[in-house]
C-alpha cells in the first residue's frame, strides 16, 4: 500500500492537477523498464495535464480520473466547493499560498451553512485546500481522504506491470464537472479506433453493497450503459470466479458521462470497489475489494 499512501498525500484537485501529473510521469519512466510491455507515453500541451498510455495493440481503454475533491479561498474567509466534499466543522485543511504553508480548520455556520476557515493569517484568494492526509492501514481496510480517486490510479498503475493490450487514461476534472474525457476519448477512437471502455472509479457502500463481497460492477448510475456491453462483462466475471457485486443506482456519475454524451460509439462500464464515508477525511475501503478489482480489470483488458 506504500504507493496507495504516496497517491493519497498529493494534492491535486480538480483543475489544478499538475502535481499528480508530474508524479505520475515519473514513475512512468521509472517503472515501466520492469513492466511487461513497455508503452507509449502521450503526454504535454496537447493533452492539457492528461496522460495516455498505449500498450500494444488495444481493444479497451480504462479510464482513471486524477483529480479530487476540496475548497478554494473566495473573498475574506470564505471558501466555496470543488466537487462535492463533504463538509463539518473541524476538518484538517491544508495548502499553499505565497506567504508558507497553511494548516486550517473548515467552519460550517450552523444557520446558513456557509463555508469558512480558521487560520492564523488570511489565505490569498483562490488557495485550494484539501484535506489533511492521515491514512491508516489495518489488516483487512486502507482508511484516508482522497481514495476516491486514488485507488482508481493505483489500479490503473498496477495492470500497467502486466498490460500486454489496451490503453490506459488519466483524466481530469472529473469532481468538477469533467471536460477532458471528451478530446481524450476523440484521440483514441480516431488513432486507435478503440470504442469501448471501462471506468476505473470508486463507488459507494449502500443498503445494497457491501465491504468485503467484491468489486462492484454498476449496473447503472445517472447514465445507463448499453446493456449488451454490460452484460459481456459480466459473463466475463462469472467465469473468473472474482468475488464480485452488481450496482444499480439512480444518481450519481463519472468519467463515462462523456463517453455516453460524445460524438463517437463509446460502450462504457464502471467498475470499482466500494467504500464507506464518501469524500470526506475518512474514506475506507476493504482490501478484499482492492484486491478483487485488480484481478477482475487484469481479466477484462485480456478478454473484452
Amino acid at each position: 500500500m506504500d504507493l496507495l499512501r504516496t497517491l493519497c498525500h498529493l494534492a491535486a484537485t480538480s483543475g489544478n492537477e499538475a502535481p499528480m501529473t508530474e508524479f505520475l510521469l515519473n514513475y512512468i519512466a521509472q517503472q515501466q523498464s520492469s513492466w511487461r510491455v513497455q508503452p507509449r507515453v502521450l503526454a504535454g500541451e496537447e493533452f492539457q495535464d492528461c496522460i495516455i498510455l498505449v500498450f500494444g495493440q488495444p481493444r479497451t481503454a480504462l479510464f482513471a480520473h486524477i483529480d479530487s475533491i476540496g475548497f478554494t479561498v473566495r473573498y475574506g474567509q470564505e471558501l466555496v466547493r470543488i466537487g462535492g466534499p463533504r463538509a463539518e466543522t473541524g476538518y484538517r485543511l491544508v495548502g499553499q499560498d505565497a506567504q508558507g504553508a497553511i494548516d486550517c480548520t473548515l467552519t460550517v455556520d450552523a444557520k446558513t451553512g456557509e463555508l469558512g476557515y480558521e487560520f492564523t493569517r488570511p489565505i490569498e484568494r483562490g488557495t485550494e485546500l484539501t484535506f489533511y492526509c492521515d491514512f491508516r492501514e489495518t489488516d483487512t481496510t486502507v482508511q484516508s481522504c482522497y481514495l476516491d480517486n486514488r485507488l482508481g490510479v493505483w489500479n490503473a498503475l498496477r495492470l500497467a506491470e502486466t498490460l500486454e493490450n489496451g490503453i490506459i487514461a488519466f483524466s481530469c476534472w472529473e469532481e468538477h464537472g469533467g471536460g477532458s474525457v471528451a478530446y481524450l476519448a476523440k484521440h483514441i477512437y480516431e488513432n486507435y479506433g478503440v470504442r469501448q471502455a471501462l471506468i476505473s472509479d470508486i463507488t459507494w457502500v449502500t443498503e445494497g453493497v457491501h465491504p468485503g463481497e467484491g468489486v462492484v460492477i454498476s449496473l447503472r448510475d445517472s447514465l445507463i450503459p448499453r446493456r449488451a456491453y454490460v452484460d459481456k462483462i459480466r459473463r466475463i466475471a462469472h467465469e473468473s470466479g472474482i468475488p464480485y457485486q452488481l450496482e444499480v443506482e439512480g444518481s450519481g456519475g463519472s468519467d463515462a458521462k462523456e463517453l455516453q454524451h460524445g460524438a463517437q460509439p463509446w460502450d462504457w462500464c464502471f467498475i470499482g470497489a466500494p467504500e464507506d464515508h464518501v469524500h470526506s477525511p475518512d474514506e475506507l475501503v476493504d482490501k478484499q475489494d482492492i484486491a478483487s478489482m485488480l484481478a477482475l480489470y487484469r481479466v477484462l483488458m485480456e478478454k473484452l
